[in-house]
């Protein structure tokens, strides 16, 4: 049976970045195997898939070269290892390199990354999302499943409880934190790029 809520499969070192509250924001576009071949969001609560499909070091700043190594990941055929879950506060449609600038620095990829993913199906806006993201106290691991690989986003990942919440969890960032944080990525855009109210 699968879960109520999806699971969003992202590099592992961003998820590792993400459950360590290094960063707040996750930047999407969606995969070839996408319904329409874009980029949607069915939820804002999911959970953490940390998949090591497209992960390279190299698009990663200096001072995260290395985290690959140091993040738990679901190589294809392999268990899953599901350490925590997001919610999402706010997302933002951005089109623009400069919007892309605005961002650098709140996340671990490089610029230059983060705009290749603005210009990869140009005509698709870069999804922003920032993101509310909690610790399982207990991680939970899934058996593989062939459904499960592939270029997409989102996967129904069977055997999980069909609400994150009603699992022991703590907040990667306290709420003090995480309020100063979202301040300040909010703050980087334009308000008009934001599509919910601060």
């Amino acid at each position: 049976m699968s879960t109520a809520t999806p699971a969003l499969k992202e590099w592992a070192v961003v998820v590792h970045a993400l459950l360590g509250g290094e960063q707040i924001i996750d930047l999407r576009k969606g995969g070839l195997r996408e319904d329409g071949r874009h980029f949607d969001l069915p939820a804002r609560r999911f959970w953490l898939y940390p998949t090591t499909e497209h992960q390279r070091p190299e698009l990663l700043r200096d001072a995260y070269r290395a985290w690959p190594d140091l993040a738990v990941s679901a190589p294809v055929g392999q268990s899953i290892p599901i350490l925590g879950y997001a919610e999402v506060t706010d997302v933002a449609l951005i089109t623009e390199a400069e919007d892309v600038a605005a961002l650098d620095g709140k996340s671990i990829w490089t610029g230059d990354y983060a705009e290749s993913r603005l210009n990869w199906k140009s005509r698709d806006p870069l999804w922003v999302l920032l993101l509310r993201v909690h610790r399982l106290l207990e991680p939970i691991t899934v058996e593989w499943n062939d459904d499960y690989g592939g270029c997409t986003s989102w996967v129904p990942l069977a055997g999980l409880p069909d609400d994150p919440t009603t699992l022991a969890s703590e907040p990667a960032l306290s709420d003090a934190a995480f309020g100063s944080r979202r301040k300040g990525t909010r703050e980087a855009l334009p308000a008009e790029r934001w599509e919910t109210e601060a």
